[in-house]
């Protein structure tokens, strides 16, 4: 078994503006979506990111009171996923709500899993 991150990329939820009930489903969808893969042992842990963070440069002496962003796209969570490989990863990945609203996922196997 392989041990992966998952890494949530997504537009800024200030700048787009949802319905509630487009909220809510997504909510919904995220909810179902962690108990049908988690039951199944392919979940180990992870959680969504809030908009308050640092970035550290340089030498480590340059401390700047933002996120990274790449245009409108931040790193919005991440997942701890097990998986018997890098494609098996990418088959449970193709399952999550993260695209509805326009975001995606980017798979990495961790290092050092002997």
């Amino acid at each position: 078994m392989k041990k992966l991150i998952v890494l949530f990329r997504e537009p800024d939820g200030r700048a787009i503006e949802h319905s509630e009930s487009e909220i809510k489903a997504h909510q919904e969808n995220w909810k179902n979506w962690f108990s049908t893969w988690g039951q199944k042992g392919k979940l180990e842990g992870g959680s969504g990111l809030t908009l308050n963070g640092k970035i550290i440069k340089g030498d480590g002496n340059i401390v700047v009171n933002e996120i990274y962003k790449n245009g409108d796209e931040i790193v919005g969570g991440y997942l701890l996923l097990n998986a018997t490989n890098l494609d098996e990863a990418v088959e449970i990945m193709k399952t999550c709500p993260i695209y509805e609203f326009g975001g995606y996922a980017e798979i990495r196997e961790l290092q050092n899993q002997d």
